[in-house]
């Protein structure tokens, strides 16, 4: 099979199974254009699931992607679990580094590597899923000159990722699922595309996904410096704005978030400090305890009621940090 006109790369959350498996029903066998489909779900062997599971819905063939796989005509892959999925000019290529909005594979990543592979030739689309992971993938795809696609919120199952993205750009379809099949047979056939021009920023965020690690004065070119550290690697991290005033934060590692999702990261890891705190001191009056006891057997009494009231002390400030973490996590 030769190398396609058009790639096409579809990310999904919550809800997206059912999706997906209504577009792959939809794809003409004679599409001049090779698919790629990332969906966020926890479990490791959820690749082979998804590709089986779609495959009994279309005649092209349905595989987990590999590293260095030459991209096909009329194939659709599946990323891997644990890994991302990265678009280079005639083949893919398997990555382990740094999650983006927590996920690996990233839709983002999958997303921004293809527009910068292949700038108008790509279509991105985004179906139902949780918070906004695929928005600056979708920014990325509309810089290049692609066709951008969103499943219609109104009947998506989880519809905050499709609302993302229409709150951020201008798409060029606002459907149901239904249509989407059409929409891309078209875009294949009747789209004049011209190659168009990848943006600077576009090739450094796919060498940064490419290689983990390339260096602060890459990110720093995205970016300002922000006075937020990063949740996964305590690295500073770059605050990049785009389209209608969109905000990530990414280190030079390669952690990226959105803004709500850095939000939701910064109050996971004060929740696990809270725990750990709270695990410590509770060791600790414990182990007061058990030596004032011991003091007590040797009729030193005085110096157990020391140890005695320093527990009962932690005792409080165990109960005034329960108040605090029950606050937060209500907040």
């Amino acid at each position: 099979m030769s190398e396609p006109k058009f790639i096409v790369v579809i990310g999904a959350s919550a809800g997206g199974l059912k999706a997906l498996t209504e577009i792959v029903t939809q794809i003409d066998e004679n599409i001049d254009a090779a698919f790629f489909i990332v969906l966020h779900l926890s479990k490791r062997g959820i690749g082979d699931f998804l590709s089986s599971t779609l495959q009994r819905f279309t005649k092209l063939p349905c595989t987990v992607a590999t590293d260095n796989e030459p991209i096909r005509r009329g194939h659709i892959y599946i990323a891997p679990p644990g890994y991302h999925m990265i678009v280079k000019q005639n083949y893919i290529m398997i990555g382990s580094g740094a999650t983006e909005n927590r996920w690996r594979p990233s839709i983002d990543i999958l997303f921004r590597s293809a527009a910068a592979a292949y700038c108008d030739r790509v279509i991105g689309i985004i179906l139902t899923g949780l918070l906004d992971d695929g928005t600056s993938g979708m920014i990325g795809i509309k810089k290049c000159g692609g066709t951008t696609i969103v499943q219609d919120p109104n009947e998506a199952e989880y519809p905050e990722m499709p609302l993302s993205v229409l709150n951020n750009i201008e798409v060029d379809y606002c459907i149901p699922l239904a249509q989407v099949g059409f929409v891309v047979f078209n875009t294949v056939t009747n789209k004049e595309t011209s190659g168009g021009n990848t943006p600077p920023e576009l090739l450094i965020e796919a060498e940064i996904a490419e290689k983990a690690a390339v260096g602060i004065e890459y990110v720093s070119k995205l970016g300002t410096h922000s006075m937020y550290s990063c949740p996964d690697c305590g690295g500073g991290l770059w605050q990049i704005n785009e389209f209608n005033n969109f905000k990530r934060y990414k280190c030079h590692v390669g952690h990226s978030y959105s803004q709500d999702d850095l939000l939701k990261k910064q109050y996971d890891a004060l929740e696990s400090t809270f725990w750990v705190a709270m695990r410590m001191m509770e060791e600790r009056r414990n182990l007061l305890i058990k030596i004032a006891d011991e003091e007590g057997g040797k009729g030193l009494s005085r110096i157990a009621e020391e140890h005695r009231e320093r527990a009962g002390d932690l005792k409080t400030h165990i109960d005034n940090l329960k108040q605090i973490l029950f606050k937060v996590h209500e907040d």
